[in-house]
């Protein structure tokens, strides 16, 4: 299992903008083949900075997803908005690689 975070720092200005390119998408993404789990989060003190955690079965699932039209469309979208670069990180659980 993969598992996915997301920072992204949004302008002020576009933080409606994304939630609803993420609403209108977010049941595609859970959908989408080897995705297990999606959730959306925001800074407890920064509302402008949101996350995203996602489960995935494997690195060729989290590719196919990066390589398709769904992600094409939404990244395309979102990456406009951002005040800052985002930072992503892919994660197994620990006890995994024992």
């Amino acid at each position: 299992m993969i598992i996915r975070i997301v920072r992204m720092h949004f302008s002020e200005s576009g933080i409606d903008e994304f939630l609803s390119v993420f609403n209108q998408h977010q049941a595609a993404i859970r959908n989408f083949p080897g995705c297990s789990y999606l959730q959306l989060l925001t800074d407890a003190s920064d509302r402008s900075v949101f996350f995203t955690l996602s489960h995935w079965d494997s690195e060729v699932s989290l590719e196919n997803y990066r390589k398709s039209e769904l992600f094409n469309q939404v990244w395309g979208r979102v990456k406009t908005l951002f005040a800052e670069r985002s930072q992503a990180h892919s994660l197994v659980p620990y006890l995994e690689i024992l």
